[in-house]
């Protein structure tokens, strides 16, 4: 009999359709069957080993909830028996009138067992899931939005570590950190088999990226570094594992039911017994060439738009051209930001609410199927050839055929309709906005490394960038530059929207920042604001505390000014300043949209008197009326 090993987890939901995410133990039929009688089946796929299923389920009602349980083979698996949390439940949006509730963070190592002291304090998604199960009338988000650090393959647990230690001798690289993939499905069971966390996620849908840790920290860094981990005998497998794991535990949830149906490596990899050297296959194509794959993804919850967008793997590394973002993938996000706004709608891709779009001939999990040659338009250079990139139509298509059709809606007409969105949320892991200081000895770096004070200042530019984690959108000016000015051309006009919201995590802290465009410099009509709220739940150095406190002071910012002008770097196109923060702790940020206002709020997990935790409110502003 197949046994449920892991999940579910809700993931893409709109008003009539969703699909939940499961592991079996063998391979069989998994089947979600709703009370309200809509459902859905499918065989599940094997990699390594595992096998999986993404379940589609259709005949949803749009404004309804239903209760769904889970079954493989036709034996009930879900919920599990004498479980003490109230039913999972699909909750189908109407996108009418009511809000749109978007939660969000990233870093979260995965909580000690019940029994053990938590090192770093109560995990802000155990007490989130505490609340919700407490009172299942309680407001809960529509959304959940992890932006990076899942699972920490270089940094394990104790009890990781003894697994690891019963398996292979820890002396051998990559010591307690993990090796293939069988090491990173231990990390996922360790993660969302937490009791309370199984739950939450099981009855709220969530969009995922990776950042540095879901592979290693401060991957792509520099070209430097890249040379000298392909260099180091571990490094490929770790890649290619960590790539394959993502892609099955959290990238494939990102996407809805029809882009999924017409995935050509989705339908590869279900189609033979044994899927797994058709993914590696496809993890070695993304490791030789990034350009050929796309992890960015955009999602529309009514008339809010959310793109989630990779800056770990999408990078141009080239020191005289260093990008953030390759310019095909700057190019997909400006014509996602710029979709169904007037004449810009005309070529590009449709957008039905809820809607994964995909541009540029290339669908939102890969560009190319694998082993396919990249499209043409793929582009090797940075930030100078984004001007040409962004230029070029898009080619629509259908997913991983590059040069396909135009692009359609899902309902499969030609997508030229004006769908403007009332608010703009744009999910990268690391933060656009941070203290002055840091963002200016990051550019500092920037020039050391591409050699603008010579090869000395440069070696140690490199060594210096590696140790102090010196990699964020500041590390990256033309890219820096590129995202500001995107930021206001989308944000004016009688069709901007009210509010354009970077949201970020990484820093281990939570803080809001705002910029200002420069007198006589257009600036948008939308309120843009950096939100970044992190971690879920992880440690929080005192070096933390005292560095970020001191970086938005204004010493600080006197001496990031100094390093500056050590590297010739000038002044950013815009100024910001921190108008919340920062806190420190185990948090989640909330947005609630409703039409065109929003409001944010940001709880923290607290310890309780006498034993438990609970999520406190630290702060709740209005940010559009």
């Amino acid at each position: 009999m197949a046994r449920l090993r892991l999940g579910p987890l809700l993931r893409y939901v709109d008003g009539s359709s969703a699909t939940v995410w499961v592991e079996a133990s063998r391979p069989c039929t998994a089947e979600v069957r709703c009370a309200d009688g809509a459902g859905g089946e499918t065989r599940t796929f094997q990699i390594a080993g595992h096998h999986y299923a993404l379940i589609p389920v259709t005949g949803l009602t749009p404004g309804t909830s239903t209760a769904y349980e889970v079954r493989l083979d036709g034996t009930t698996v879900w919920p599990l028996p004498g479980s003490p949390f109230p039913p999972s439940l699909i909750h189908a949006p109407a996108y009418d009138h009511a809000p749109v509730r978007v939660a969000f963070g990233s870093c979260r190592w995965a909580a000690p067992p019940a029994d053990e002291k938590d090192p770093v304090g109560p995990d802000a998604l155990d007490t989130l899931a505490a609340r919700l199960a407490s009172d299942p009338g309680a407001e809960r988000p529509d959304v959940l939005v992890l932006l990076g650090d899942q699972v920490y393959a270089d940094e394990t647990s104790n009890a990781t570590r003894r697994w690891l230690a019963a398996r292979r001798d820890l002396k051998d690289p990559p010591g307690n950190e993990v090796a293939d993939y069988e090491e990173y499905t231990r990390l996922y069971y360790e993660s969302w088999l937490d009791p309370e966390v199984r739950w939450l996620l099981s009855t709220v849908p969530s969009c995922m990226i990776f950042d540095d840790h879901d592979v290693i920290d401060d991957w792509n860094t520099s070209a430097a570094w890249l040379a000298d981990m392909r260099a180091t005998p571990w490094w490929r497998e770790r890649l290619l594992s960590g790539l394959m794991s993502y892609w099955v535990h959290q990238h494939l949830g990102n996407l809805p039911p029809e882009r999924l149906a017409a995935d050509p490596l989705y339908a590869a990899v279900r189609a033979t017994p044994d899927g797994t050297d058709v993914l590696r296959t496809f993890a070695a194509e993304a490791d030789a060439n990034p350009t050929s794959v796309r992890w960015s993804y955009r999602r529309d919850f009514g008339r809010v738009r959310l793109l989630m967008i990779d800056t770990r793997a999408a990078r141009v590394l080239d020191e005289t051209d260093r990008a953030m973002l390759a310019p095909g993938e700057h190019a997909w996000l400006r014509e996602q930001v710029l979709e169904g706004r007037g004449a810009d709608a005309a070529g590009t891709a449709g957008g039905r609410p809820d809607a994964v779009v995909a541009a540029s001939g290339a669908s939102d999990e890969a560009r190319t199927a694998p082993g396919a040659p990249p499209p043409a338009s793929a582009a090797q250079g940075g930030p100078d050839s984004m001007a040409k990139a962004s230029a070029r139509p898009a080619d629509g298509g259908t997913s991983g055929v590059p040069g396909g059709p135009p692009a359609r809606s899902a309902e499969g007409h030609a997508a030229t309709a004006r769908t403007p969105y009332d608010h703009l949320l744009i999910g990268t892991s690391l933060p656009w906005l941070l203290p002055h200081l840091v963002h200016d000895a990051e550019a500092w770096n920037a020039a050391l490394c591409r050699g603008e004070r010579g090869p000395r200042w440069a070696r140690f530019g490199e060594d210096l960038r590696r140790r102090a984690d010196l990699e964020h959108w500041s590390a990256f000016p033309a890219s820096f530059d590129a995202l500001a000015s995107l930021i206001a051309e989308v944000g004016s006009g009688p069709e901007a929207p009210a509010t354009v919201c970077v949201l970020s995590g990484d820093v281990h802290h939570a803080y809001i920042a705002e910029p200002s465009w420069p007198q006589g410099a257009p600036a948008p009509d939308a309120r843009v604001l950096q939100l970044t709220c992190s971690p879920v739940h992880n440690s929080i150095p005192m070096s933390i505390k005292l560095g970020f406190h001191f970086g938005w002071s204004r010493v600080g910012r006197a001496l990031g000014r100094r390093f500056a002008g050590h590297g010739g770097v000038p002044r950013p196109p815009i100024d910001w300043r921190r108008t919340g923060g920062p806190w420190f702790g185990n948090q989640l940020m909330t947005l609630t949209l409703r039409g065109r206002s929003a409001r944010l709020r940001l709880d923290q997990a607290r310890a309780e008197k006498g034993g438990g935790a609970r999520l406190r409110t630290v702060v709740e502003s209005e940010l559009a009326p």
